[in-house]
């Protein structure tokens, strides 16, 4: 027992020893945040390099601090890249006007110099000649408004030009120019569809078009659907008293006869959202008021309202 009780116990110890592998994934974090940096760095270099001076001053001031009650701008504003809250042109108080235009794209160089435009000339273009022509200290509310009325005048006499031409174009419909008028209002561009002696639009007495009623009605869709414009609709008839069933009269007909013209428009493809009033006047707007019983008094009237700027009151 004696050598028993001298004898140490054995302690086995066990330690892993690692080897030449891999230490851990510490390095994919790391790797991962080097290809991502230069991937925004490569990003940035291509956006440096495809973007206007304008537009890069634009970017600079929509990420610079602002106070909320100033006006937004950018590289894609009306202004294309400029401020109207820059400068002392437009005072603290002052109501901001807010536009949401596409900026114009670039002309290529290799386009053919002789080819006609194919739509209504570019909303921010006129813009960004005010803001070329004047400084920040001269844009006022009244600069602003006179460029956007004498933007809608040229849009408006594009189209009405657009419309004209392909009216004429069309054999079956040519003979029909005359029936075609034009004008432009307070309210707007308007389009007029009259009546000639022994040629109506509708079928007597009723709300029922003719073929080539409906056929006019799809060229004005297509001049509508170029320009964001609400639309409004009116139906008219001459002075002759019209007496139907149920009393039936020229106050119904001139009705229907709107409603029917915008279900044709909407079914050709203008959005059910366009549309601002669809209203029947009867007798009390000829339009030549000197010979009320006129069959030209008889018309569908298609108006492209004129849109007001937003003032937005400023945030003290």
């Amino acid at each position: 027992m004696a050598d028993n009780a001298n004898e140490r116990p054995i302690i086995i110890k066990k330690i892993k020893k690692s080897g030449g592998g891999h230490h851990g994934g510490a390095w994919k974090v790391a790797y991962a945040d080097f290809v991502t940096a230069m991937m925004a760095f490569f990003l940035l270099l291509w956006l440096l390099s495809s973007t206007s001076k304008a537009q890069k001053e634009g970017l600079a001031e929509y990420f610079t601090f602002a106070q909320v009650s100033q006006s937004t701008s950018g590289g894609n504003g009306m202004l294309a890249g400029a401020s109207l809250s820059s400068g002392q042109g437009i005072g603290e108080g002052s109501p901001s006007v807010t536009f949401q235009l596409a900026a114009p794209e670039p002309p290529t160089a290799d386009a053919d110099s002789d080819s006609r435009p194919t739509g209504p000339p570019s909303f921010d273009s006129d813009f960004a000649e005010v803001a070329q022509d004047q400084t920040t200290d001269t844009v006022t509310d009244e600069t602003i408004n006179q460029a956007i009325a004498d933007r809608e005048r040229r849009i408006f006499a594009e189209a009405e030009k657009e419309l004209k031409q392909a009216i004429s174009e069309i054999e079956e419909l040519s003979e029909l120019s005359g029936q075609l008028i034009i004008d432009h209002t307070s309210d707007g561009m308007r389009i007029q569809l009259v009546d000639q002696l022994g040629r109506a639009m509708f079928k007597p007495g009723t709300a029922d078009p003719y073929p080539r009623t409906r056929a006019m009605f799809r060229e004005i869709t297509k001049v509508i659907n170029e320009l964001p414009n609400r639309v409004a609709v009116s139906g008219h008839t001459d002075s002759q008293p019209f007496q139907g069933r149920d009393g039936f009269g020229n106050w119904e007909l001139s009705s229907e006869r709107a409603a029917a013209s915008r279900r044709i428009l909407q079914q050709s493809g203008v959005g059910q959202g366009r549309f601002f009033s669809v209203v029947g006047k009867a007798d009390t707007d000829p339009l030549f008021p000197d010979d009320p019983g006129n069959a030209a008094n008889r018309r569908i009237s298609i108006t492209l309202m004129r849109e007001a700027p937003v003032f937005a009151p400023a945030f003290n």
